[in-house]
């Protein structure tokens, strides 16, 4: 490779290209126009548009292919920006207004997680909205816009009045001020709406130059398997035995986790004005801990005692699976006994003690039961990190894991951005912690209520010194790392933008932090080993993400409503697919997008399960232990812990983009996808709840939970979206498989859309294989295995063979069950690796035969049929 400075590798330079056919964009006379159709009228004087052809010298990390594909297109953007007489730290101006164009668009309806929103006019727009894609059907394409960073300012999209898109600059510090932006907001063109996130993400990635796209980056090695996280199993009192027989329950039932995720609790937090010493107890329910701060850098103490071989003995400690469950209705039961006072409170009532005796009576009660709870893995204690021997703790708890289950390749621990949710305790620890008072951002205003945000803002953040986030993160991750934890799930990402006064606002400390942590994950967890979470913001996507490659795309998976709603047990799920499938859209750019756990015994399990199957993801649960559906589970995992993955992420289809899928009362959400030999649509009713602008959170809109009509056609598969999958969207005839119906139907690009209805919480998934036609008379299409429901993500191998001589198909199928494929004409004969066996076919094309899982062959059969 030529050193910067060769003459072989010039500064690559975007020029203004001189044919005036090739100018997208103009701002004139107050109108702002694309090919000269107005997208915003009224724009205020004070805004500029600059074409995106300034000068960029190659930033030394950007691939050259990534820098020749901006320039060729960088005719069909250009930065907004603005300039106000006033300097100010938050600075808000009007775009313009939109009116009469119909819209999507992502916004944050809490601090963490991002939603989508679709409207027409920019009085429709919701608070920090992170991006609007336009409709533009006069030149058959879209515009999209996109606040972005500039200097040390963020920026997102607000409503504004009669029309108005209002744009909101922030620096999170009244120390930081500026009047003037040059690129407050990206503005792109395409024909197609799902190309231009692409394009204008790269765009943005030259320009900024402060984060990669998913493309540059490795993706986590847990994306292709199957895993169980902690969390709704034991909340916060998570500890080795659970997490031991959690694990061997998989095991036994068929279905190996290949990855384990020990969320919250199993970190040394305690409470300011406790003993600084001491890890905090009895703490059952997430909020309980939210206040706490990190006094050490490992694990706690029941983690720390834990000796090595206890669970590997011939008699090892029994655990009782109805503990957690106890604990945790025990702490439901307590936490309503302290709301009810607070809104006896609220209320006016002076006589409290009725309620401080239930509330009493609830706390003794789960003392008791916890006293009651003996470390059954531990003898005596084991000492500090620093001299406790291997035989006890984190270290010997994960080597006697790995000891026992041999297919367990990673285990990620969970931890907040700044340590625990509030932060690292002053004093407890080597770095220069200070508690700093949380501030929120007006934009914030606009976002629900949300207990996570009352109780940081309650205690405030513990923050390690912005030059200290390196050696933070280094200090806790390498040993981690040294106790055999392969990588991290970080959490709680955007309380940043709370503390950043002090520290140059949110752009300059969220850098310091950012960088940090790319630091540490790439000397400690192979650059790859970490999930994001709660971190669906800008700053995060345009600063963090340099190293980061994989992260949440949706909210929690909620089983039941916290507001009390008893129906949002089915609605919630919904919510949750929405969330994940428009986020898909622009994060799925930067990072591998990441649709979280459910659990497998949930009365909307196999709703989640459908969607899990075909999203492009890892699949992974929080069960209880002993709570699990292995029937439902080995739709979606293979005996190995290895799953059928399809090969892109999933994303809505066009005819939803501009629709509401959750309360519009007439859309299903359909979502694409491809496979190695097919293409797949997953279509969910996910009607009955979504986002109340006035009363500013989720509810349900139970007149919109029923019967759903649709139509699904093979042009639904946006098959020119993977180089891959370009040639099979040219197919003339295609098999349609509908895994629940178990149908089949030959159809082609010229055919009739497919008439559905689908009932609410429930789906059908279509898998699109192209038919192949053999001699003169034979058409075949493999299927795949239809006791999985992504059936076309089982195969591996296609080969066809057609002469004079011999007419065969050769498929390598992974899984075991029951494969099928069509074929208008009987084989002569089956092969199932290198053997004849009997098969079954009959006049409607169904081809079938049973295939094993043969271990010693990592489950992969080959078949083959002779015409």
């Amino acid at each position: 490779m030529a050193p910067p400075n060769d003459p072989a590798s010039p500064p690559l330079s975007i020029r203004k290209h001189d044919d005036s056919s090739d100018k997208y964009f103009d701002l004139s006379n107050g109108k702002f126009s694309v090919k000269g159709f107005p997208l915003l009228s009224e724009v205020p004087s004070n805004v500029t548009f600059a074409p995106f052809f300034s000068s960029i010298c190659k930033p030394p990390d950007a691939p050259l292919a990534l820098l020749q594909r901006v320039q060729a297109l960088s005719h069909k953007g250009g930065f907004l920006g603005f300039h106000k007489e006033a300097p100010s730290d938050r600075l808000i101006n009007s775009l313009g207004k939109l009116t009469g164009r119909e819209f999507l668009s992502i916004f944050r309806f809490k601090t963490w997680w991002s939603t989508m929103w679709v409207g027409n006019s920019g009085s429709d727009l919701q608070m920090e909205t992170q991006w609007v894609l336009l409709n533009v059907p006069e030149i058959r394409s879209y515009v999209i816009i996109i606040p972005v960073i500039d200097g040390s300012f963020r920026s997102a999209l607000h409503p504004g009045t009669d029309g108005h898109v209002m744009i909101c600059a922030e620096s999170g510090s009244t120390k930081v001020t500026a009047s003037s932006f040059d690129a407050i907001a990206y503005v792109h063109v395409s024909e197609n709406p799902y190309r231009i996130m692409n394009e204008a993400y790269s765009a943005l990635r030259v320009h900024l130059n402060t984060f990669k796209l998913l493309e540059e980056k490795a993706a986590p090695s847990l994306i292709d398997k199957f895993g169980w996280c902690t969390w709704d199993a034991f909340y916060l009192t998570v500890e080795p035995a659970g997490v031991w027989h959690g694990v061997n329950d998989f095991v036994e039932g068929g279905v190996s986790p290949r990855f384990l995720i020990i969320d919250d609790g199993w970190q040394s937090i305690n409470f300011d004005g406790e003993n600084p010493n001491e890890d905090a107890k009895n703490l059952v329910l997430g909020g309980t801990q939210m206040t706490a701060r990190l006094h050490r850098l490992d694990e706690c103490e029941k983690f720390r005692e834990y000796k090595g071989g206890s669970m590997l003995g011939p008699h090892p400690p029994s655990f009782d699976p109805k503990k957690p469950k106890m604990l945790i209705s025990k702490a439901i039961e307590l936490e309503h006994a302290e709301k009810d006072r607070d809104k006896a409170i609220q209320s006016g009532v002076t006589d409290l003690s009725a309620f401080e005796s239930k509330i009493q009576k609830s706390k003794q009660e789960l003392d008791v039961m916890f006293c009651g709870d003996e470390k059954s893995v531990s003898t005596g204690s084991s000492g500090s990190c620093s001299c406790k021997a291997d035989s006890y703790g984190m270290r010997a708890f994960t080597r006697d894991l790995r000891t026992k289950f041999k297919g367990l390749d990673d285990i990620y621990v969970w931890h907040a951005l700044c340590g625990a949710w509030g932060g690292v305790r002053p004093g407890a620890t080597h770095l220069n912690s200070k508690i700093i008072p949380c501030k929120l951002s007006g934009g914030l205003d606009g976002t629900m209520n949300d207990l996570a945000v009352v109780k940081i803002i309650e205690g405030g953040i513990g923050l390690v010194q912005p030059d200290q986030a390196g050696d933070f993160y280094d200090s806790m991750h390498s040993y981690l790392a040294s106790v055999g934890i392969t990588g991290v799930k970080v959490d709680v990402i955007h309380t940043l933008e709370y503390v950043s006064e002090e520290y140059g606002g949110r752009v300059e400390l969220a850098k310091s932090y950012y960088r940090g942590l790319s630091d540490s994950l790439a000397e400690n967890f192979k650059g790859s080993g970490l999930i994001s979470s709660m971190q669906q913001c800008n700053d995060f996507f345009f600063l963090g993400t340099k190293q980061i490659s994989m992260g949440r795309v949706g909210d929690d998976f909620w089983f039941q409503d916290p507001n009390g709603d008893p129906m949002g047990v089915y609605w919630l799920q919904g919510v949750h697919m929405i969330h994940c499938a428009y986020n898909s859209m622009w994060m799925g750019q930067i990072i591998q997008p990441d649709w979280d756990m459910f659990q497998s015994d949930h009365l909307c399990a196999k709703f989640h399960a459908g969607s899990r199957a075909i999203c492009g993801g890892p699949v992974y649960v929080s069960d209880s232990v002993g709570g699990h559906d292995f029937e439902l589970l080995k739709k979606l995992v293979y005996p190995d812990g290895t799953i059928p993955r399809c090969q892109h992420f999933a994303l809505p289809t066009r005819d939803c983009l501009f629709r509401n899928p959750l309360f519009d009362k007439k859309t299903i959400l359909k979502i694409w996808n491809f496979n190695k030999h097919g293409g797949v649509i997953g279509a969910f009713n996910c009607q009955g709840a979504g986002w109340d602008p006035q009363e500013k959170r989720i509810k349900g809109y139970s007149e919109c939970y029923k019967l759903m009509s649709g139509s699904v056609h093979v042009t639904d598969i946006e098959w020119d979206q993977k180089k891959e999958a370009a040639q099979m969207g040219e197919a003339e005839e295609y098999i349609i498989h509908l895994n629940q119906a178990e149908e089949l139907q030959l159809v082609s690009p010229k055919s009739e859309a497919m008439q559905i209805t689908i009932e609410p919480s429930s789906f059908e998934i279509f898998s699109f294989v192209p038919v192949k036609k053999l001699g003169t008379r034979i058409k075949f299409a493999p299927i795949g295995l239809t006791n999985m429901f992504n059936s076309g993500g089982t195969i591996q191998e296609l080969e066809y063979f057609d002469s004079e001589s011999e007419t065969c198909v050769k498929i390598e199928v992974k899984g075991g069950g029951d494969f099928l494929s069509y074929s208008n004409s009987s084989p002569e004969k089956c092969f199932l690796n290198g053997a004849e066996v009997a098969f079954e076919w009959l006049d409607n094309g169904k081809l079938s035969l049973n295939l094993p899982w043969t271990e010693a062959a990592g489950g992969v059969s080959e078949v083959a049929f002779l015409f």
